[in-house]
């Protein structure tokens, strides 16, 4: 995704329940979600099909989210953690999409 003057990067915006995790690549200038994944089974974007829970499962949202954006031609984002503490889950899901190679 090429930036003009004046462009802003999409946000990856990372919602956590006492259960699940969520992540979206929201477009605030046009107010669109670009790219969307959770750890919801059954669900379109579902990261996984197991039950797991916790660590390991926010970082296979982490690397769907990262998969989805970077096929969206979508290489760099700005991380909006939600005001959640940045441990546990949301830096598992955070480290995975680096590492599956979206850029913050």
């Amino acid at each position: 995704m090429k930036l003009r003057a004046g462009e802003s990067l999409p946000r990856l915006s990372v919602f956590r329940s006492g259960r699940h995790i969520y992540a979206q690549i929201i477009d605030d200038a046009k107010g669109i979600t670009l790219a969307f994944a959770s750890d919801i089974v059954g669900k379109k974007g579902a990261a996984k099909k197991d039950t797991k829970r916790g660590v390991e499962s926010a970082s296979h949202v982490g690397e769907s989210i990262a998969k989805l954006a970077i096929e969206k031609k979508i290489n760099a984002v700005v991380f909006d953690r939600g005001g959640y503490r940045y441990h546990g889950r949301v830096r598992a899901l955070a480290d995975a999409a680096r590492k599956a190679g979206l850029k913050f």
